[in-house]
């Protein structure tokens, strides 16, 4: 059974001139245990997937339709007092900025216990001892000192680490990653991309991990969501999509990547830029900028369907096309 379910979700952002559809018809699931990663380039509804989720949609922002299941629980239409409940004992967040999670007026330890306390039938030493051991598993030094600290006295690398840690501290069964190491070197990436492989690991949490770098998807997932425009273009095992991506979008993706075995004077591009929210193409959205385009693609917006060992979002894939002799394709968009 999957421990999250989004199902056909939609959010929107109405305004003076009208309502922006910012996500539309997203869907996935999640194991428990499982890592996904969700990637694509800015603006293409990863972190706006991340917030619907977790409850923390920016105003005039909301879900217009669809449904968010927590074991089987729908958490899209709760109050808000419940949904505090929810997230932080239910499901975790880790942020790009760790500053923005911490409060600078407390010490680490103070809002480590407080959370623990909220969420968990402990004693205040018994929170205590908690947090010290969160500290540990997350590997800070010297966590009985450093404990009593406050965020400005750790390095950025550490205080992420405190974040995780503070995003564990209820024992969450789901932990939403936002581009969780941008902001960090890359020696410290790897380090806390190792560590959040560990925590799935040793404590059966989902993860959901959103990023733009498709390195980190490599290294740490076990399926990836590739959105863009606000819709999930492919979904597979990361090794397929990597090694055999089916939507023209992921393969433009993949190819921008540098190869380190092949020589070359200019890195492959993606003609043109992610459109606006009040100017998103009928039909597929990425036909504008896609090789492979033929009528159909202007007309009718495709859904996710089989393709191969993933499924993508594109009339390329459909059965019927497939079959086609060369000769009998649409004409192609010039």
């Amino acid at each position: 059974m999957s421990l999250l379910q989004v199902k056909n979700l939609v959010v929107e952002f109405p305004g003076r001139r009208g309502t922006l559809r910012a996500l539309d018809d997203v869907s996935f699931d999640i194991a428990p245990g499982e890592i996904l990663g969700v990637v694509g380039e800015s603006g293409a509804g990863k972190s706006l997937t991340g917030a619907s989720i977790i409850g923390l949609l920016e105003p005039p922002g909301r879900v217009a339709s669809g449904e968010i299941l927590l074991e089987g629980r729908r958490i899209d239409n709760l109050p808000h007092d419940e949904m505090r409940q929810v997230r932080g004992r239910q499901i975790g967040a880790i942020f790009q900025d760790p500053l923005t999670s911490l409060n600078p007026l407390y010490s680490i330890g103070r809002q480590l216990t407080e959370t623990i306390i909220t969420h968990l039938p402990v004693t205040p030493a018994e929170a205590r001892q908690r947090a010290i051991q969160l500290l540990k598993d997350t590997g800070i030094p010297a966590a009985e000192e450093r404990i009593d600290h406050y965020p400005h006295q750790f390095s950025g690398g550490m205080r992420q680490r405190v974040v995780i840690a503070l995003a564990l501290a209820a024992e969450p069964k789901l932990i939403v990653a936002d581009e969780p190491t941008t902001a960090l070197d890359v020696s410290i990436q790897a380090q806390i991309i190792t560590l959040l492989k560990t925590i799935c690991k040793e404590r059966g949490a989902a993860v959901m991990l959103i990023t733009h770098d498709m390195g980190v998807i490599a290294e740490t997932c076990d399926r990836v969501a590739v959105m863009y425009a606000g819709r999930v273009a492919e979904i597979g095992p990361v090794h397929e999509v990597i090694n055999r991506p089916a939507h023209p979008y992921t393969r433009g993706l993949m190819s921008c990547i540098p190869d380190m075995e092949v020589e070359r004077e200019r890195l492959h591009q993606i003609d043109g830029a992610m459109p606006r929210l009040n100017a998103i193409p009928t039909g597929c959205a990425f036909n504008p900028r896609c090789a492979h385009a033929f009528l159909r693609c202007t007309s009718d917006r495709p859904d996710l369907m089989s393709a191969g060992a993933t499924r993508a979002a594109c009339w390329l894939h459909e059965a019927d096309a497939a079959v086609q002799p060369p000769s009998s394709q649409p004409e192609a968009v010039a």
